[in-house]
């Protein structure tokens, strides 16, 4: 039987969010503000209870997830989440390095949050990654605009699937997907680091402009291109970013 804090049952249609904490004193406090804030609200402690409740609870919409839990890590179970599906999930996090918050993003988490979280700013940003993946689900729904073709290579949007000039598929991490779709979307124009965690992520991660480079060079790896070349599908304009250096009909 799990020991997960119960949701109550609010009017209307809140969204579901799965609070995934093992601090005591934080877990109800966050549950508390996103229940006043017209969300459906769960708490776990761990990874454990975090299963039980997403084999349990019909709908979860997202994962607000700590870093540190014990146990399982929370990148472990944003990787296992990952490996099943599209669930959204945000890290919380009280790491100040910011490597390891670009770790749980390359490892396919939607946003991260700092502890402790401003409120307002912990909302908006739910509310921001739901929005983002709606918008996701409703292209999906109405297969417009579903297929990217550019250089020889095919991505399938309604699939997140990329398909090599020779037919094979090549994976992609949610990060990588989220990067090529932006450029796909914008074919022969110049974007900044800036402009890409903007469009690939929600929002602008401030001081994370070289977890961009470091997307770009895996992703540039997967395309068939070097770290350092400044031609191929994707090409380095210095100093102003990056573009998708070819056209993309979309089918």
């Amino acid at each position: 039987m799990t020991t997960a804090d119960p949701a109550p049952v609010l009017s209307g249609e809140g969204r579901h969010i799965l609070v995934v904490e093992d601090d005591g004193e934080l877990r109800p406090l966050l549950l508390s503000l996103l229940r006043r804030s017209g969300f459906r609200a769960t708490g776990a402690r761990n990874g454990v209870e975090m299963a039980e409740v997403l084999a349990d609870a019909a709908g979860v919409d997202l994962v607000l997830l700590d870093v540190m839990l014990p146990g399982r890590s929370g990148f472990e179970l944003c990787r296992d989440i990952r490996a099943r599906g599209g669930l959204p999930v945000i890290l919380l996090t009280a790491l100040g390095e910011a490597s390891d918050r670009v770790v749980g993003l390359e490892l396919g988490a939607d946003d991260y949050v700092v502890k402790p979280p401003d409120p307002r700013e912990l909302v908006a940003r739910i509310r921001a990654v739901l929005r983002r993946r709606d918008g996701e689900w409703a292209s999906t729904e109405t297969g417009a605009r579903d297929r990217a073709a550019f250089g020889g290579w095919t991505l399938d949007t309604r699939r997140r699937e990329l398909t090599s000039p020779g037919g094979g598929r090549v994976e992609l991490t949610s990060g990588e997907y989220d990067l090529l779709l932006a450029f796909v979307e914008r074919p022969q124009r110049v974007l900044s680091r800036d402009q890409l965690l903007d469009l690939a992520r929600g929002r602008a991660f401030g001081g994370l402009g070289r977890s961009v480079d470091a997307q770009v060079s895996r992703l540039r790896g997967k395309l068939g291109g070097r770290q350092d070349e400044v031609a191929g599908v994707i090409k380095t304009l210095r100093g102003a970013g990056y573009m998708l250096a070819c056209d993309v009909e979309w089918r």
